[in-house]
C-alpha cells in the first residue's frame, strides 16, 4: 500500500517540475522577444546582433543560439508574436461588424473595424505594442523581404476588409478600392512609425504618438477619400 502511495506522490510531483521548467522557459522566451523587439524597432534588422539582444537580456549570447538558429529566425518570431494578435482581433472585428450591418456595410464602418481595432492595441498595450508598431512600419517599407512577411501574416485580414469595402461600394471600380486601401495602409504605417515629423511641423500641436487623436480621425478621413475616388466599374 505504501508503495502505491509513494508512486502517486511521485506522479504528482513530476508534472509540477515540468510545469515550473516550462514556465521559466516561457518567461525567458518572452524576455528575449521583448528585448529583441525593442532593439529591432530602434535599429532595424541589420542594425542588431544576437549579442546585442543577449546583452540587453543579461545573458550569454549562446543562450540565444539555443533558442534561435540565427538572427533572422529571431526577427521572424518577434514579428509573428504580435502579428497573430492584431490579425485575429481585426478579423473578429470585421466579422462582428458584418454580422451587425448585414448587406449594408458602410465604408467608414468597415474601416473603423479594421483601423480602430488595431489602433486600440497601441493605445492600450503600452510601450511594447508601440515598439511593435514601429517595427511593423519598418517591415512594410522594406521591399526586399518585408512585403513577403506582411503578405504571410496580414493578407487574409486585408482581403476580408477589401471584401467588405466592395460590398459597401458595389459600383466602385475594383482598382480604386485597392488603391484606396493602399493609401489607407500608407497613412497607417507612417503613423505607426512615430517619426516625430508632425510634432515639428505643428510646433507640438499634434504628436506622432497620439494614437487616440489618430483613431478619432483616420477612418472618417479615409472613408471620404474612398467615396471621392470611387468610380463606377466599367
Amino acid at each position: 500500500m505504501a508503495k502505491t502511495e509513494d508512486i502517486r506522490v511521485q506522479e504528482n510531483v513530476k508534472p509540477a517540475r515540468r510545469s515550473k521548467k516550462a514556465e521559466q522557459r516561457a518567461e525567458t522566451m518572452e524576455l528575449i522577444l521583448d528585448s529583441a523587439e525593442y532593439l529591432f524597432s530602434k535599429h532595424g534588422l541589420y542594425g542588431v546582433t544576437l549579442k546585442d539582444v543577449a546583452k540587453r537580456v543579461g545573458v550569454h549570447h549562446t543562450l540565444l543560439n539555443y533558442y534561435f538558429e540565427d538572427k533572422n529566425k529571431l526577427f521572424q518570431a518577434v514579428f509573428a508574436r504580435r502579428a497573430v494578435v492584431t490579425s485575429e482581433r481585426r478579423m473578429q472585428a470585421l466579422d462582428d461588424y458584418e454580422a451587425i450591418c448585414g448587406d449594408t456595410p458602410t465604408v467608414e464602418g468597415a474601416l473603423r473595424a479594421f483601423l480602430d481595432t488595431d489602433l486600440d492595441l497601441y493605445i492600450e498595450g503600452g510601450e511594447a505594442w508601440k515598439n511593435y508598431a514601429a517595427l511593423g512600419a519598418q517591415v512594410a517599407n522594406t521591399p526586399e523581404w518585408g512585403a513577403e512577411l506582411m503578405d504571410a501574416h496580414f493578407d487574409p485580414v486585408v482581403l476580408r476588409l477589401i471584401a467588405l469595402l466592395k460590398k459597401a461600394l458595389p459600383d466602385c471600380a475594383e482598382e480604386d478600392i485597392f488603391w484606396g486601401y493602399h493609401f489607407v495602409t500608407g497613412a497607417l504605417m507612417l503613423t505607426l512609425a512615430r517619426t516625430g515629423r508632425i510634432d515639428q511641423l505643428s510646433h507640438g500641436l499634434c504628436r506622432s504618438d497620439d494614437f487616440v487623436a489618430v483613431k478619432e480621425r483616420m477612418a472618417s478621413f479615409m472613408a471620404a477619400g474612398f467615396l471621392n475616388i470611387c468610380k463606377p466599374a466599367t
